[in-house]
């Protein structure tokens, strides 16, 4: 039987995806930081908040392109207090502000305050979010085991470039390996250390062994990867979807297109 291991687009095993949230106007610095060196981010905002620290809203095209911008909810508040309908409308009018200005879904989230409950998480796929980032650092490159409860490697501030120098190092092609980065970009200028990121950035970003990602590229990926539909003995795959799937078939990498059955 054929040995048959799912890859990142272009048949690598690591990908890179950076979060940020609250769109304040040091946005501007880490979004120019991050095209200069070929990485992706998230940017999670709140619609409902305007005020001069902020990037306005009318501006998040242009500023973001290439880039995800996902929600925040509307006003910020630490929604585990908060009844479940004023958490609903939390989500929901932040969603419907941005799908009206970007003409296309938003489907990313990340709890503000780091503020969650299992009733909420519960309530998110109804509301059109496919998933949602918490506080805190698993240290570690493992991809997530729940999508409503996404627990990043690190924040910027804990051990940033002790684990990219891990992960840009990492080549055992057996494993797929994802280091999810998150943070607020004021706290550069706060903490004095825009040094720290563009160091990261230089360490770990225009690398052809690593995938560059938005959060919803990474969940959108790995759900058409994981519907890959096999063959019982591995000798054909059939690709349900409209665009490419990379695989590993004995160790050749395969690319595997949308709508298409292919002999393994």
């Amino acid at each position: 039987m054929n040995k048959v291991y799912v890859c990142f687009p272009g048949g690598k095993h690591k990908a890179l995806t950076m979060s940020y949230d609250d769109g304040k106007e040091e946005d501007r610095r880490l979004v120019e930081l991050f095209n200069k060196h070929g990485m992706k981010g998230t940017f999670h905002v709140n619609s409902g908040l305007t005020d001069a620290v902020r990037i306005p809203m009318e501006e998040y095209e242009m500023l973001y392109e290439g880039h995800e911008i996902a929600c925040h909810t509307l006003t910020h508040p630490t929604i585990a207090r908060c009844p479940m309908p004023e958490v609903v409308d939390e989500v929901l009018a932040d969603r419907k502000n941005l799908e009206a200005l970007l003409k296309k879904p938003v489907r990313g989230l990340s709890y503000p305050n780091g503020s969650y409950s299992e009733e909420i998480k519960q309530v998110l796929p109804a509301l059109g979010i496919k998933y949602s980032r918490i506080v805190g650092d698993s240290h570690n490159f493992n991809l997530p085991t729940d999508l409503y409860e996404w627990l990043p490697t690190c924040h910027h501030n804990n051990n940033l470039l002790e684990l990219g120098k891990e992960f840009v190092g990492l080549a055992k092609k057996q494993y797929l390996y994802l280091m999810y980065v998150w943070g607020h970009s004021y706290e550069f200028t706060r903490d004095n250390n825009w040094d720290l990121i563009e160091e990261f950035c230089e360490l770990a970003g225009g690398r052809e062994d690593i995938w560059y990602c938005t959060n919803i590229e990474y969940v959108d990926y790995m759900e058409k990867a994981n519907g890959l539909q096999f063959a019982a003995d591995n000798s054909f795959v059939f690709n349900p979807y409209a665009t490419s799937v990379w695989i590993s078939v004995n160790n050749t990498i395969r690319e595997i297109k949308g709508g298409q059955l292919t002999e393994l």
